[in-house]
């Protein structure tokens, strides 16, 4: 059983993460801190949907906000970014560790019919 992350629910970030639009959310503020009316000029959605889908990521910790007077300033969570990246490197790390698993006893089942 893989070892548990801290901080990082995957279930909650794969599901914000299923929608396209958050995807593209998320790129916009993964190298600058924007306002909320800006990421909104980027798509044909009111700015109420654009709203929700900042709180969905929010909720599933992959954006930050920060207050700047009236204005609310949206930025990709470093943090849960690189906790991310950690859960699907482990995954990438099992899933070949599995396939040489396989390979390898493929191969020495081969190799002992060969000898019998």
């Amino acid at each position: 059983m893989p070892p548990q992350r801290s901080g990082l629910d995957e279930d909650v970030v794969f599901r914000a993460l299923a929608e396209p639009r958050r995807r593209a959310i998320l790129s916009l503020v993964a190298s600058a801190e924007l306002p909320a009316g800006k990421i909104a000029e980027h798509f044909e959605v009111t700015r109420s949907a654009v709203s929700q889908h900042l709180q969905v990521l929010k909720d599933a910790g992959l954006v930050t906000e920060r207050r700047d007077g009236t204005r609310r300033l949206y930025r990709a969570s470093e943090e849960t970014l690189v906790e991310l990246r950690a859960f699907l490197e482990d995954l990438w790390r099992q899933s070949f560790e599995m396939t040489r698993d396989v390979l390898e006893a493929g191969s020495e089942d081969v190799g002992g019919a060969a000898a019998g």
